[in-house]
């Protein structure tokens, strides 16, 4: 009895096999040469869109800290950075991202250290990054909360 499934089992499974194992030869081609015609424009797409995806590019990135006095400021612009400036405080340049970058991100940041407010109490300077001429991202600083300016270019 158990040959007897076993059989019939394995008949079964080439009987599928061959059913699903293509067109069969029969059809005038058409069908074929309109599917390879769609994966050589969808190819032909993804390969364009791919190579404008593939390119670098270049943006033109401003930190910036207010206030007056002196501070530490920690930043991130390529590199990180720790430095004791006189406020307000600027630096400015060029980021150059790959195509994996640009897939993935890559943060700019910059964290104010604390100064002086006009109330006389200690407390986060403000901060802003700006891109490409545009600003992205401002913090007015203060005593409460986490204070810094982050952004992720892409």
């Amino acid at each position: 009895m158990r040959r007897v499934v076993t059989v019939t089992a394995l008949i079964a499974a080439a009987g599928l096999m061959t059913a699903c194992g293509g067109s069969g030869g029969s059809g005038d081609g058409d069908e074929k040469e309109r599917a390879g015609g769609s994966t050589a424009a969808a190819s032909s797409e993804a390969s364009s869109e791919a190579s404008s995806e593939g390119e670098d590019k270049t943006y033109e990135v401003t930190l910036e800290v207010g206030g007056e006095g002196k501070s530490s400021v920690y930043y991130t612009l390529g590199t990180n950075g720790t430095e004791q400036v006189t406020l307000p405080w600027k630096k400015s340049g060029e980021m150059t991202l790959n195509s994996t970058e640009r897939k993935v991100g890559i943060t700019v940041s910059v964290v104010p250290g604390p100064v002086k407010l006009s109330n006389g109490q200690l407390g986060a300077a403000p901060c802003s990054i700006t891109v490409d001429g545009e600003k992205v991202v401002e913090d007015q600083g203060g005593v409460e909360g986490k204070h810094m300016c982050e952004y992720t270019l892409n």
